[in-house]
């Protein structure tokens, strides 16, 4: 089993570290290779993506990933800023399945932002379609209007589009996941759009609507992403799987992480067809505390918890991890970001070595 350990910017390498070290703990045999990328894949070979990381994510069974990004590189011209590594890894490797989980573990829900009773035993699962829609819609660019309001000033387009195999892949995935996640049959997917205004999600809707047929003990409902966005403050528990497109999902499942206390808490992972996958931390490079020690590293270690099920095969392994989190939590140790009164605040690497000791 080989991995591709991608540590990034920022904080990246110290939580890389933590979730490595509890990968060294295992009774399994693993190929660890580590390469640059993002902001010190720049600073190293003049680009966020080089031609050998990408090479090593393409030869590896699976990929870790840090994470990427420093407001230093914000001046850079887009195609060299760290942002384009995750684009670009995603689109060679074909990775058109992102899965955001958002648990509000039950140590935590006095965390969240919401009433207890609104996030205690929250488990929701966004499946965000990643290689489509706006963000990769050609064509794009910057011109002279022709026509609008303003004629003749300068303008910025970009083109939101799917085509019917991109939404049918996805809305398998999703009603798969539903099926799994109740115990092999039924379950819920809610299905977000914007078909009231946009042609493309009028399309997404009546094409998952079609790949339904194939899951009817799944249950199906379409939302519109305004009252999808309402509903996850108002009531998050009514939502099971939550499939949507690239946009709406990005900007939905970073409200689903805060639903749940830290954005430091929650894996996510980036799948093929084949289930080869990209897993990283749901939260950013946070160059502010970086160098810290005091960086959350679970989201990393849960998302190589992710990679050991999803690609890997390694169900007990990923269990294993799992419940270890489960346990150092009990045990009332916590960073910075999920510190309260009466818990006992640790560092980066104290936090990954109780993970280690609790894995037995």
């Amino acid at each position: 089993m080989k991995i591709a350990i991608l540590p990034g910017d920022g904080i990246g390498p110290e939580i890389m570290a933590e979730a490595v070290k509890v990968l060294k703990a295992l009774d399994l045999r693993f190929e660890m290779e580590t390469a640059v990328v993002g902001g010190a894949a720049y600073e190293a070979a003049g680009h966020p993506l080089p031609e050998a990381t990408l090479n090593l994510a393409k030869a590896a069974d699976a990929v870790l990933f840090g994470a990427v990004g420093d407001w230093k590189y914000d001046k850079l011209d887009r195609p060299l800023r760290p942002e384009q590594a995750i684009l670009g890894l995603r689109k060679h490797l074909g990775l058109f399945a992102n899965f955001r989980p958002a648990i509000c573990y039950e140590q935590l829900t006095a965390a969240s932002s919401l009433k207890p009773e609104l996030v205690g035993g929250l488990d929701i699962l966004i499946i965000r379609e990643l290689t489509g829609d706006i963000y990769f819609g050609q064509p794009r660019g910057r011109r002279t209007a022709v026509d609008g309001h303003f004629p003749g000033t300068e303008e910025a387009f970009d083109t939101m589009r799917y085509s019917r195999p991109e939404i049918e892949r996805i809305a398998h995935v999703a009603f798969q996941a539903a099926r799994k996640r109740s115990g092999g049959k039924g379950g819920k997917v809610t299905s977000v759009d914007k078909a009231n205004v946009l042609e493309t999600f009028q399309f997404w809707k009546d094409v998952v609507t079609d790949v339904h047929k194939d899951y009817a003990d799944v249950e199906l409902e379409h939302m519109y992403v305004d009252n999808a966005a309402m509903q996850l403050v108002r009531a998050p528990k009514k939502f099971d799987v939550v499939v949507t497109g690239n946009m709406f999902g990005d900007i939905l499942s970073d409200e689903a992480a805060m639903l749940t206390g830290s954005i430091g808490m929650l894996p996510s992972a980036s799948l093929d067809k084949n289930n080869k996958g990209l897993y990283e931390p749901s939260h950013g490079s946070a160059p502010d505390i970086a160098g810290q020690g005091v960086a959350n590293p679970l989201a990393t270690i849960l998302s190589a918890a992710m990679m050991l099920r999803f690609s890997l095969n390694q169900e007990v392994a990923a269990q294993r991890i799992e419940a270890a989190v489960q346990k150092v939590l009990s045990q009332g140790l916590r960073t910075a970001d999920i510190y309260s009164e009466g818990t006992t605040r640790v560092g980066t690497a104290q936090m990954g070595d109780a993970v280690i000791k609790a894995m037995g």
